[in-house]
């Protein structure tokens, strides 16, 4: 598997990590969450990995403008439930490569990965 960014193209956050990946010279897929939908296998698997509350992004409106009931109960199988519905729930980035899975863009965090690979 080669090196993939996912996420919503209009994103601020996405536009700083794509920029930077094309200054690195990492050569990488873009997966658009709104064009390509969300590979449930993967968003299950990341949160296994990283946790549902990592790969949920609790900061953003749609966090907020979710049912307080439903925030305030949320577990792994209701937070891939909401994320498949509501991708931008998710944290932008998700980056995976062969080796590594990280929520969130982080450029120091993410040179070490890139040159560690």
């Amino acid at each position: 598997m080669a090196t993939t960014i996912y996420g919503i193209k209009n994103c601020d956050t996405m536009k700083k990590a794509m920029k930077w990946l094309d200054e690195q010279g990492v050569d990488y897929h873009f997966h658009d969450y709104r064009k390509e939908g969300v590979p449930e296998d993967h968003l299950r698997q990341w949160m296994a990995e990283l946790g549902w509350d990592t790969v949920i992004n609790r900061r953003g409106t749609t966090w907020r403008k979710l049912d307080p009931e439903v925030r305030d109960n949320m577990d792994a199988d209701s937070a891939a439930e909401q994320a498949l519905a509501n991708p931008s729930l998710i944290k932008r980035p998700i980056l995976q490569t062969e080796k590594h899975l990280r929520a969130g863009f982080n450029a120091d965090e993410w040179k070490a990965l890139i040159q560690g690979e």
